[in-house]
């Protein structure tokens, strides 16, 4: 039950980081700047992050300890940061973390996901 979650948890985090990737691809930071579309879909999908994440380490609080590697408290700061900061959340940090951060972790997820369907896997061998 726990993997279930842990995986729909993952995946929520997978499919938001894909579609803000897609949402600036090919958009310089002066264009992102002045699309204030692509600016609330994205700060939407870093949101959607961060509350995947809170959820999934509420969920299991020593998931984090089993992947070191993500930057977890700064996916759930950046999601707090911006919900926290509606009517004036910085679009230039949006730009910077959607540009810099997402494509790794779209990058990185797949594995983490792998790594919790082996892990469940090994534990009813």
């Amino acid at each position: 039950m726990r993997r279930d979650r842990n995986l729909l948890h993952i995946d929520r985090m997978l499919e938001a980081a894909r579609l803000a990737a897609s949402y600036v691809e090919g958009m310089d930071e002066r264009d992102f700047l002045t699309d204030t579309r692509t600016q609330q879909a994205d700060a939407m999908n870093l949101i959607i992050i961060g509350e995947a994440v809170a959820r999934l380490l509420k969920d299991d609080p020593t998931f984090a300890e089993a992947h070191p590697d993500l930057p977890w408290r700064q996916m759930t700061g950046m999601r707090n940061r911006i919900a926290h900061g509606y009517f004036d959340p910085n679009m230039r940090v949006v730009w910077e973390t959607t540009r810099a951060c997402v494509p790794e972790l779209v990058s990185r997820l797949p594995s983490v996901r792998a790594a919790t369907v082996g892990a469940d896997d090994q534990q009813h061998s």
